[in-house]
């Protein structure tokens, strides 16, 4: 991975990087034996892609005809990657997180509701988020996707420019008054908000909500985040193009960098609809327009908060190091880190032990409702090149470290 990146940015990072990513006894040291041994089994099983596939379909099957099976879900992958079921759930976590001074961004991820009571319940959940995140700095974001509140059919309606009728305008002002809401609870209780990205037939209807509400509640300080996604081509002039347009209106961009989510579906209906792909042609493509994200956003840290939505070593290390150039402390509080719980703790807790922002999505909701969500999450270790091989080896290597220090 490192010699695919400096290739592809020409650069190529100090010997001596600030900070270590292959520390595992700072990387683990909030697991016990148990845990971590529990955790090595995971990921050796999450290892072998047929046995994912397997799993995944006979829990499907399982959870359709209603088998008792949520305990062994629950004390497993769900364990793993998710809070609980509730935000009262998820305050273990919260805590345990911040004793190793990671943050918490509680992330409700009910998926697949299309009705307005559920977008209604919803943003209440979300609400919520808010108000706990207000609570204290162990939470420094929130977030929330717009298809948990908005109707996917009509943000796509939206972004062709269909004519909508009486009844479609009316439910596009709900959106609009939803979305309205939590932006404005947050600048209200002074918390920071991420409006994730989702695929790009509904993109520009997103990206020009996130931008309204950023023009009303980010003048005095960086509220609203949209989020790029550097695997699509025109991600980095669409960020030097926001960053102009919020210096001529004089409000802060809230800027959340990832890599992508939906690579396979945006091919694929790019080639059967006959469209031009909005993908990057390559990974090295997607990376170096990453990094040079970085670079704006650091440049132009003035106007532009940033939060690096990576698994991605490299990216890590790069963004560290320019800081480190540009004379910017670990802890600039326009500057964060995230992943995900349950993976890279290598990058969360090196990061945070050495003064970085980190914080860890959390994901949370009933056990049947977040399947969708967990699933991909074992895809995506299955699927990722080295993902769930790179995270096995750095957990062997602690258990062989632990029972060399006994």
């Amino acid at each position: 991975m490192p010699e695919t990146a400096e290739r592809v940015t020409g650069v190529k990072l100090d010997e001596s990087r600030p900070v270590s990513f292959e520390d595992t006894s700072i990387a683990f040291s909030c697991q016990s034996d148990f845990k971590l041994r529990k955790t090595y089994w995971l990921f050796a099983l999450m290892n072998k892609g047929w046995l994912v596939n397997i799993g995944t379909f006979f829990i499907k099957i399982a959870l359709r005809l209603r088998l008792p099976i949520k305990f062994l879900i629950k004390n497993t992958i769900f364990e793993q990657f998710c809070g609980g079921e509730s935000i009262n759930d998820s305050e273990r976590t919260i805590r345990h997180l911040q004793k190793y001074h990671v943050g918490t961004i509680l992330d409700y991820s009910v998926e697949g509701e299309e009705t307005e009571k559920s977008f209604d319940e919803t943003t209440l959940e979300i609400l919520r988020t808010i108000e706990r995140a207000s609570e204290s700095s162990d939470i420094p974001f929130s977030v929330f996707k717009i298809t948990g509140i908005a109707s996917t059919e009509l943000l796509e309606a939206v972004q062709i420019g269909d004519s909508l009728n009486k009844d479609q305008k009316a439910e596009f002002d709900r959106v609009l008054k939803r979305v309205d809401t939590l932006c404005r609870r947050a600048h209200e209780r002074n918390v920071r908000i991420f409006i994730d990205a989702e695929e790009s037939w509904i993109q520009d209807t997103i990206d020009t909500l996130a931008y309204e509400m950023m023009d009303r509640y980010n003048h005095e300080r960086p509220v609203v985040y949209n989020t790029y996604q550097m695997y699509r081509w025109e991600s980095l002039e669409h960020l030097r193009r926001d960053t102009e347009e919020a210096r001529a209106k004089g409000y802060y961009l809230g800027v959340k960098l990832v890599r992508g989510a939906y690579l396979e579906k945006e091919r694929l209906r790019a080639h059967e609809e006959e469209y031009q792909d909005p993908i990057q042609p390559t990974k090295e493509d997607t990376d170096h327009d990453f990094n040079a994200a970085i670079d704006f956003c650091l440049e132009n840290r003035d106007i532009v908060s940033i939060c690096l939505g990576t698994h991605n070593e490299y990216s890590c290390q790069y963004c560290v190091q320019h800081m480190k150039d540009y004379g910017i402390a670990p802890g600039d509080p326009h500057i964060y880190f995230a992943q995900l719980l349950g993976m890279s703790d290598n990058i969360s807790y090196n990061l945070a032990n050495s003064g970085y922002n980190v914080a860890k999505y959390v994901p949370y909701g009933p056990v049947e409702a977040v399947m969708p969500y967990l699933f991909r999450r074992a895809d995506e270790n299955k699927s990722i090149a080295g993902q769930s091989s790179r995270e096995f080896m750095l957990i062997s290597n602690e258990l062989k470290r632990r029972k060399g220090c006994k």
